[in-house]
């Protein structure tokens, strides 16, 4: 079992609840949502692993055990090709949970007209369990993976 943090501080939604047809139709995987405190913050691995991929506004890490977590910092932010993120790690770095990944700014976000939700995906599963649900702190249980 794989026990997913979550990322950021803020209120925990069903992935149903993201304005983007992608995630909240599971295309992408099960999971769940944040919407996040507005403000400067960080978001954090939210599993031990390895950076698989890391852009200013997503990121996956991968366990030892092979399980795959994306973590999308708002909607439609890769239109923003960086600006407002801050990279804190590189891809190819092991991590471990709760460890900071991109410094960013749900509010700047919000401000552009994008949605700072943060999808955080169970890539390549079928599904999830014990989805969180209201307010969640950084590092809190966000869902487990069997």
């Amino acid at each position: 079992m794989t026990t997913v943090l979550a990322p950021v501080e803020g209120e925990a939604v069903r992935l149903a609840a993201v304005p983007d047809p992608v995630f909240s139709a599971g295309l992408v995987g099960p999971g769940a949502a944040i919407d996040p405190l507005r403000g400067p913050g960080k978001a954090v691995a939210p599993i031990a692993g390895k950076i698989m991929k890391l852009h200013p506004h997503a990121y996956v890490i991968v366990g030892d055990d092979g399980k795959g977590v994306l973590v999308h910092l708002g909607i439609d932010t890769v239109q923003l090709k960086g600006t407002g993120f801050r990279l804190l790690a590189a891809e190819g770095d092991r991590v471990s949970a709760g460890q900071p990944i991109v410094a960013w700014d749900p509010a700047v976000i919000e401000a552009g007209g994008r949605s700072p939700v943060c999808p955080v995906v169970a890539l390549d599963a079928d599904s999830v369990s014990a989805v969180a649900e209201g307010a969640v702190h950084v590092g809190d249980e966000l869902f487990r993976w069997d």
